[in-house]
């Protein structure tokens, strides 16, 4: 008897459908084809010991399954529970005549229990597209899946539910998640504040311009002037992720396997990589295409401590990414893109020793050990970030006040005006939604300089020799200076404000 099942596999961060083919005929075998990966080849023993532990059995006959379309790589265990029950309707042990109307996925315990699996937002998505009734997958990963509008979510957390299910001895209440409400409830801001920040007046108004605008930022500062501190404090004044973000979000993190029993993600992630990170944990890629650190920070912060300890070759991967909002990972038989649309705050000391900008310390660098440190950092990757600010100690004096700081909830507000500002914009552009994702076209149109301001950004170019694409940051960021000041029009003092962020584009920092 031949018996279709339905289940899905995930590429990328996009899903399609997977048939399953079970056929039971005379003789004696079972062949699984259809390019299985190992975990899909040892699905017969998990299913083996699952049946005969809730009562059924692998019926002794020769069994064949294919998992069309054929030449598409499957991998991982999630095909146990649509192979077990296609195996239990073909061999009639189990009556299931609407099976083919559902979508199923789950990997099986020994006990017949059914574990959490990956990517079940982007599978839900796509049994939505695809005209399935439903989608019946592990009860962990329900929440997730319930978020698609018009169709019936069933978690499972055994077998026994499954069949009894299709043998209509039971009924199974779907799960019903009304998103917006759910994202209402779930919105909720970081822990880290500005108001613990003493001082650093300067750098605040710094990270309020980065955030307003989308730019990215590097800070330049000794040991334990607060780089780090600040960073972490970033999220706390970006806006609140709208809808479509937290479902773009969280389409990426289900694909990682990192939203079980959460529903949507609300809170812009904050990604924090090690220095030894490689190339390919950084923008993704391996023999089963996975997101890297990039991706996993869409829509958020991605920080990297340390700058130039990272490996060249590792920055070097990101300068593709920052450009395009999105990595691209090439195989010989596959390409898979990934969108990774973050901020990058990048920290770094001013020297080897830490010491270069301190004037009392006597730590100097020599000119050798400046070039050989500061080369570790590509032109083009700095002509990459927007900002470069110079980050000094606190003296004493801050640190002892007992005044109330700023906190990131007013900051917040002002931002969010900025960004509003920037919306309407940018609303006719879809694929632009803030200041520094705009192109050259959008900057010839939306920067237009006074003769003041050209003169000024004139004479800064020649002197600092800066490239054509640091003068289009230097645009960028005055652009949202001017946004913060509720001004159409970008002012000369917008420009000469945006010109003191291109501190590594200045004389001196090669020794």
């Amino acid at each position: 008897m031949l018996i279709s099942v339905f289940g899905s596999s995930v590429f990328g961060v996009e899903a399609s459908c997977i048939t399953i083919e079970v056929n039971i005929s005379s003789g004696i075998g079972y062949h699984l084809v259809g390019l299985p990966d190992n975990a899909i080849k040892e699905s017969n023993y998990r299913i083996a010991a699952a049946l005969s532990n809730i009562g059924y059995k692998l019926p002794g006959k020769k069994i064949t399954i294919n998992l069309a379309p054929a030449d598409v790589r499957k991998e991982g265990s999630a095909y146990d529970l649509p192979l077990a029950l296609g195996i239990l309707t073909a061999s009639g042990q189990i009556s299931a005549p609407d099976i083919a109307s559902y979508t199923i996925i789950g990997e099986l315990a020994l006990d017949g229990s059914i574990r959490p699996i990956k990517g079940a937002l982007p599978i839900a998505i796509q049994a939505l597209n695809d005209g399935f009734k439903g989608f019946i997958l592990p009860k962990e990963n329900a929440l997730e899946a319930a978020i698609v509008k018009d169709l019936e979510v069933y978690g499972v957390s055994h077998l026994n539910e499954v069949i009894d299910f299709f043998n209509q001895k039971t009924k199974l209440s779907p799960v019903v998640v009304d998103t917006r409400k759910e994202f209402q409830k779930q919105l909720k801001f970081p822990e880290f504040d500005f108001s613990d920040v003493k001082g650093q007046e300067g750098i605040k108004r710094c990270m309020e311009i980065a955030a307003a605008g989308g730019h990215n930022i590097i800070l330049i500062g000794p040991p334990g002037a607060g780089k780090t501190m600040l960073a972490k404090r970033l999220p706390s004044i970006l806006p609140p992720m709208n809808l479509q973000e937290a479902l773009e979000t969280t389409k990426i993190h289900s694909v990682m396997g990192k939203v079980e029993n959460k529903g949507l993600i609300s809170v812009r992630p904050f990604r924090s990589p090690h220095h030894t990170i490689s190339d390919v944990a950084l923008v993704g890629g391996g023999a089963y295409p996975q997101p890297g650190e990039i991706s996993m920070a869409h829509n958020g912060v991605l920080f990297l401590d340390e700058l130039p300890e990272f490996k060249r070759s590792v920055l070097e991967v990101m300068r593709q990414p920052l450009e395009d909002r999105e990595v691209t990972i090439s195989r010989a038989k596959f390409t898979v893109t990934y969108p990774a649309s973050f901020m990058l705050v990048a920290s770094m000391n001013p020297s080897p020793t830490g010491y270069f900008t301190d004037p009392y310390s006597k730590l100097g660098p020599s000119v050798t050990d400046m070039h050989r440190y500061m080369g570790k950092i590509s032109g083009p990757l700095l002509d990459r970030i927007d900002m470069h600010i110079e980050v000094e100690p606190v003296p004493f004096e801050k640190l002892s006040e007992t005044g109330q700081e700023e906190s990131s909830e007013s900051i917040r507000q002002r931002v969010s005006e900025a960004r509003k500002l920037q919306s309407l914009r940018f609303q006719k552009n879809q694929s632009i939604n803030y200041n520094a994702q705009m192109g050259t076209r959008q900057i010839r149109k939306f920067c237009k300089l006074n003769e003041e301001a050209t003169s000024l950004l004139k004479n800064a170019m020649e002197r600092l020799s800066l490239s054509a694409r640091a003068y289009d940051r230097i645009l960028k960021v005055a652009r949202t200076i001017a946004d913060l000041e509720a001004s159409s029009e970008v002012l000369s003092s917008h420009i000469a404000e945006a010109i003191q962020y291109r501190s590594l584009d200045r004389e001196g920092w090669m020794g």
